[in-house]
């Protein structure tokens, strides 16, 4: 069953997904990690909803996502996030919003580790993540420094899954 290796328990109807605390598939970015919660196969191909953790200075190079709208939900710390040219400073309980074919991106701008929800609707990124990024491993440690394949693999994937950057 799929549903189990990815650390997921659903009912016969797939009507609930739970995923465990530290369970979920994770993957490396450059220097953050993203934990998936739900994904479009869970969905029906409503939303794909990851789980990121960003140390201090992290955060992704600015972007633009052409077939998703992206909702950033901060659960702890203070991230600077930047939609359109506008600045906001967020903390624990903002929820920034940023629509389709509008360039942003964010960054951790407090002296500790970040944690938020970043949900995607329709699904779809998901796939990027899965082609572009590094399995995490060991979810103790501190995402490795982005590599030169890293950053090439991120580029080649972008234009498959609607991603530009900015």
């Amino acid at each position: 069953m799929q549903a189990a290796q990815a650390g997921l328990a659903r009912d016969a109807d797939q009507a609930v997904i739970h995923v465990p605390a530290g369970e979920g598939r994770a993957f490396w970015g450059p220097g953050d990690r993203y934990t998936f919660l739900v994904t479009g196969a869970g969905s029906q191909g409503a939303c794909f909803i990851v789980h990121c953790l960003v140390p201090p200075g992290g955060g992704p190079p600015p972007h633009i996502h052409d077939r998703e709208d992206e909702f950033f939900y901060l659960i702890e710390g203070e991230v600077s996030v930047i939609i359109g040219g506008r600045s906001f400073a967020a903390r624990a309980g903002d929820l920034v919003t940023a629509r389709r074919g509008v360039p942003h991106t964010y960054r951790n701008t407090g002296s500790g580790n970040a944690s938020m929800l970043a949900i995607f609707t329709p699904a779809g990124m998901e796939g990027w993540f899965e082609e572009a990024l590094d399995p995490a491993g060991d979810r103790a440690g501190l995402a490795p420094p982005a590599t030169p394949e890293l950053l090439q693999r991120m580029l080649a994937a972008g234009p498959k899954y609607g991603v530009r950057w900015a």
